[in-house]
C-alpha cells in the first residue's frame, strides 16, 4: 500500500503540468511518462556554524521537501549524513530518523582529525537512484592545533579555468549570440579578469569582463571564414583560450525580458523553413508549449512569465524533426517566502547574562505564519564565514544546478537590474542536472536500485551459493538484533540474490546476526551491504592555509574546547528518549513464563517439560526437538521458531545447552505465525537477564556484524545563570555556541520567544534563524549582539 501511495503522489504532482493540445504531443507524453516515476526529494541541512575545532560537536537540522512545490515531505524516514575529507573519504557518518520531513542530530569531531576543509553531505536512500549531484553538500572548516594540515607538496603556479557558454548552446556563422563567460582558479574560486575576442588578424572584436563572482557575458557575431580566440588578463598573467566551435549551420537562441511581463525568445537559423517548437518546464512540470513557423530564418515566441513556476525553468527549442536544438535556463525569483523578524532585547550584554530573543514569522507580507524553525547562536572568529547560502537560496537555486555557486544568497537579497543580469549570467554558465533529453525521448525508464525507506532503515544484503558463487534465489534469511527487545526480520532473496530487510526504527550501536536455516542448508554466504552511498560528486576543496595569527586563535579555541569537555563532558552526553516500541515483533504472546516465579531447574529441558504446557520435548539419537501442542495435536512436524534474545536457533541442542539460570523469561506463541516470507509453526522466545544470549553459541555459519542504527538525539547543554549564586559559579564556561534549537515552532500567531545565557567568552555573536512552513514558504534571518567582559550589568 505504501508503494502505491508513493506512485499516486508522484502522478498527482506531475499532473499539475497540463497538456498543450497537439503541440509536440509525443514530446509531452514522453516527458510526462519519464517524470511520472521520478519523484525528487531535496534536503537542506542547517548547521550551528561553519567552522569547528576538533573535539567539538557539529549540530544540524535536516529539512526534507519535495522537488516541485518545496513543501515538507515525509516520504523518507532516514537521512544519511557524512563528513568527507579532501580525498572524499568519509571521516564521520550517521543516520538520522525523520518525521514529517524534519530531523536533527549531531556529529562529534574526533580529536585526532587533521586540520583541513571538509564536505558535509546528506541524502536519502531514494536519492541514491539519481546520483550524488542531487545530494545536499556544504563545505566546513575544521582545525586541530595539535595536527597541522597535510602538506600540499610543491606549490604549483596558479592555474585558471576560463569557459565560454553560447546562449542556447551553439555559435553559428552570421548570427549574433550572447556568450556567457566564467573564470575560476584551480580551487574553483571566482577571479576578476579582463578579456577580449580577437580575430585572425588580432583585431579586437569585443571586450568583456565579469559582472559578479567571475561570471559575465558579451554579444558576439562570428563571421564566415574568420578565426577567433580569446585573450584574458588575470593579475598580470595573459591567458589565451579557444572559443567554442562555430558551426556553418544550425540554430541560435536568444531570450530577453520584453519589459511587459513576458519573455521574448528569438530563434535564428539558416536551416530550411519549417515549424519550430518551444517547450518550457519548471521542476519537471510542463508550463508552456508553443509552435511557430520559421519565416526567413527567424522564429519568435513570447512566454507569459506568470505561466512559469518560481525558481529555475528549462526552455528548450525543438526543430521540425522534434529534436532539441537549443536550450537555456531562466530564473524567476521566488515570491513564496517566509519572512522572519528576529532580534535580541539589547545590543550588548555582560558575561553570564540572559539574552531574550523575539521571533516573528510572516508570509504574504503581514500574515502570521506557523513555521518549523531551527536557531543557532555562535561566536564570530577567524574560522567562521558567511557563505551567503540559506534554506531559501538552496532549495530554489543551488539544488537545481551542478557545481559550486558562489554567494547564492546574493540573487535573493538583491532585486535590481544588476542582480537580475547576474542571475541571468549564472543561468547561461551553470550546469543543469535534472535530466537528459535523449533519455526522455527514447523512453528510457530510470533505474531504481534503492528503495525509499517509508517506515525506518532498510538493511540490504546479497546471498550467494558457496559452491558456485552464484546468486541464491528464493532463500529465506533471518536477521536478528540480540538484546532484551525481541527484534527479528526475515526476507526472501530475489533472482539477483538480493535480500531486503524492512526494519522498524532501531537506535544506537547494535550487533546484527544474519543467517539462514542451517538445519536445511549451510552452503550460503551472506554479505550485508553498507547503506551509505559509494558515489561522490566532483567537489573541489581549497587548502586551509593557517597563518601564525590564526594559529594563536585556534590554540585558544582548542583550549576552550578541552575545558568545556573536561568540566561539562557528562552533560554533553545526554540523549533524548527515542520512544521506541519495545514490544516483541510477534506482539503479545500467548503466555509469558517468568522463571523466577517457579522452582529453578538446572537445564532448559527440565524447564520446558515441567512448566511449558504448550510444548512437548523429544530427545532421540542425541538430538533435541520441540513440538508445539495445539488443540488437536501437534501444530506441525517441524520445530517452532526458537529465539534467544531475538536470535533464531535452528539446532535445538544449542538451545537446550543454555543455562536456565541466565534466562529471565520464556514467551510462547502456540499458533502458526507469518514472519515476512517465512511461515512458522509457533514461536518460543527466551530472554536473558543481560540480553547477551545467555551464553548460547551462535551458529558458525551466521554473519555477525556491528551495525549502527538511527542516531539518538543528543541534548544541547546550556547552563543557567538565573541567580547570583549560579552566575558566581567558579565552573568555567567557554562555550562558543551559546544556543542551538532544531525544533522551534511559531504556532498560529507566528510568534515565539526563546532565551539563553552568555558565556565567559566576550566578542560578537551571530544568531541564525531558518525554517519553512507546511505549505513550503522558506526563509532565514540573522541577528547579532556583543558580549563585553566589563559591560555594566545594570544595562544588560
Amino acid at each position: 500500500m505504501k508503494k502505491f501511495n508513493v506512485v499516486f503522489f508522484a502522478l498527482a504532482i506531475i499532473s499539475v503540468g497540463k497538456s498543450f493540445g497537439q503541440v509536440l504531443p509525443e514530446v509531452q507524453n514522453s516527458f510526462k511518462e519519464y517524470n511520472s516515476n521520478t519523484l525528487h526529494e531535496k534536503l537542506y541541512l542547517h548547521t550551528d556554524k561553519n567552522g569547528y575545532t576538533a573535539g567539538e560537536l557539529i549540530w544540524f537540522k535536516v529539512y526534507n521537501v519535495d522537488g516541485i512545490f518545496m513543501k515538507p515531505l515525509g516520504l523518507s524516514k532516514v537521512v544519511y549524513v557524512e563528513v568527507l575529507d579532501e580525498k572524499q573519504t568519509p571521516v564521520l557518518q550517521t543516520k538520522i530518523g525523520m518525521k514529517d520531513g524534519a530531523g536533527s542530530g549531531s556529529l562529534y569531531i574526533p580529536v585526532n582529525l587533521s586540520t583541513g576543509k571538509f564536505v558535509l553531505r546528506a541524502y536519502t536512500s531514494w536519492m541514491k537512484n539519481f546520483g550524488p549531484d542531487y545530494y545536499f553538500s556544504k563545505k566546513l572548516s575544521i582545525i586541530n592545533p595539535l595536527k597541522s594540515p597535510e602538506a600540499t607538496g610543491t606549490v604549483a603556479a596558479a592555474a585558471y579555468d576560463v569557459q565560454f557558454f553560447p546562449e542556447g548552446g551553439n555559435l553559428v556563422n552570421g548570427f549574433t549570440s550572447v556568450v556567457g563567460v566564467k573564470a575560476t582558479d584551480e580551487k574553483g574560486k571566482s577571479i576578476n579578469f579582463k578579456g577580449a575576442i580577437l580575430n585572425q588578424t588580432n583585431d579586437t572584436v569585443v571586450r568583456f569582463e565579469p559582472l559578479k563572482f567571475g561570471i559575465g557575458s558579451f554579444v558576439f557575431k562570428p563571421e564566415s571564414g574568420a578565426v577567433y580566440h580569446a585573450v584574458i588578463k588575470v593579475g598580470g598573467k595573459i591567458i589565451q583560450k579557444d572559443l567554442p566551435p562555430v558551426n556553418a549551420g544550425g540554430y541560435v537562441m536568444s531570450l530577453k525580458d520584453n519589459g511587459n511581463g513576458g519573455l521574448l525568445v528569438t530563434v535564428n537559423t539558416n536551416q530550411p523553413s519549417a515549424n519550430i517548437y518551444l517547450f518550457a518546464q519548471t521542476h519537471n512540470v510542463i508550463k508552456d508549449v508553443q509552435a511557430t513557423a520559421n519565416v526567413n530564418g527567424v522564429a519568435t515566441f513570447t512566454i507569459d512569465k506568470t505561466k512559469l513556476g518560481e525558481g529555475i525553468s528549462q526552455i528548450t527549442v525543438f526543430n521540425a524533426d522534434r529534436k532539441p536544438v537549443c536550450e537555456r535556463l531562466y530564473f524567476k525569483r521566488p515570491t513564496k517566502n517566509l519572512y522572519i523578524d528576529a532580534g535580541t532585547d539589547a545590543p550588548q550584554y555582560a558575561i553570564r547574562k540572559k539574552v531574550d530573543v523575539a521571533i516573528n514569522a510572516k508570509v504574504q507580507g503581514s500574515k502570521p505564519a506557523s513555521a518549523d524553525l531551527s536557531v543557532a547562536v555562535y561566536r564570530l572568529d577567524s574560522l567562521q564565514y558567511d557563505d551567503q547560502e540559506n534554506i531559501l537560496s538552496y532549495l530554489w537555486l543551488r539544488s537545481d544546478l551542478k557545481g559550486s555557486i558562489e554567494s547564492p544568497g546574493y540573487y535573493f537579497k538583491n532585486a535590481n537590474t544588476v542582480a537580475d543580469q547576474a542571475a541571468d549570467n549564472l543561468m547561461l554558465t551553470q550546469g543543469w542536472r535534472s535530466f537528459a533529453w535523449n533519455d526522455v525521448l527514447r523512453g528510457k525508464t530510470p533505474a531504481f536500485n534503492f528503495l525509499p525507506e517509508f517506515n525506518g532503515p532498510i538493511i540490504t544484503a546479497n546471498i550467494t551459493n558457496k559452491l558456485n558463487n552464484e546468486p541464491a534465489r528464493d532463500v529465506i534469511t533471518y536477521l536478528g538484533i540480540p538484546g532484551k527487545q525481541v527484534q527479528l526480520y526475515s526476507a526472501k532473496s530475489d533472482a539477483r540474490g538480493k535480500l531486503v530487510f524492512n526494519m522498524r526504527a532501531f537506535y544506537g550501536q547494535n550487533e546484527i546476526v544474519a543467517e539462514t536455516n542451517t538445519s536445511v542448508d549451510t552452503n550460503y554466504h551472506i554479505d550485508v551491504l553498507t547503506p551509505f552511498s559509494e558515489e561522490f560528486a566532483k567537489i573541489t576543496l581549497r587548502h586551509l592555509d593557517v597563518t601564525p595569527t590564526m594559529q594563536s586563535t585556534f590554540e585558544d579555541a582548542a583550549i576552550n574546547m578541552q575545558v568545556q569537555n573536561i568540566y561539562n563532558g557528562p552533560k554533553m552526553k545526554l540523549f533524548n528518549d527515542a520512544h521506541v516500541d519495545t514490544s516483541a515483533f510477534y506482539g503479545p504472546p500467548y503466555k509469558t513464563y517468568l522463571l523466577d516465579n517457579y522452582t529453578r531447574f538446572t537445564t532448559i529441558e527440565e524447564v520446558m517439560r515441567e512448566y511449558i504446557r504448550e510444548v512437548n520435548v523429544f530427545h532421540t539419537h542425541n538430538q533435541f526437538s520441540v513440538k508445539i501442542v495445539s488443540g488437536i495435536g501437534f501444530l506441525g512436524d517441524e520445530d517452532p521458531l526458537v529465539l534467544v534474545d531475538g536470535v533464531p536457533f535452528f539446532n535445538m541442542n544449542k538451545v537446550f545447552a543454555v543455562d536456565p539460570l541466565k534466562i529471565r523469561k520464556l514467551e510462547d506463541v502456540p499458533y502458526n505465525y507469518s514472519l515476512g516470507a517465512s511461515y512458522q509453526k509457533g514461536i518460543l522466545s527466551l530472554t536473558s537477564y543481560k540480553g547477551d544470549l545467555g551464553g548460547a553459541e551462535i551458529d558458525p555459519h551466521a554473519v555477525v556484524l556491528d551495525y549502527e542504527g538511527l542516531q539518538q538525539e543528543r541534548q544541547f547543554y546550556s547552563p543557567l545563570y538565573a541567580t547570583d549564586e549560579q552566575a558566581a559559579s567558579h565552573m568555567p564556561d567557554f562555550r562558543s555556541t551559546l544556543y542551538w534549537a532544531p525544533s522551534v515552532s511559531t504556532g498560529a500567531t507566528g510568534k515565539t520567544q526563546l532565551s539563553f545565557y552568555t558565556s565567559d567568552q566576550p566578542g560578537k555573536y551571530i544568531g541564525v534563524v531558518q525554517g519553512i512552513t507546511a505549505t513550503g514558504e522558506a526563509g532565514s534571518q540573522v541577528f547579532s549582539f556583543e558580549v563585553k567582559p566589563n559591560y555594566s550589568s545594570q544595562v544588560k
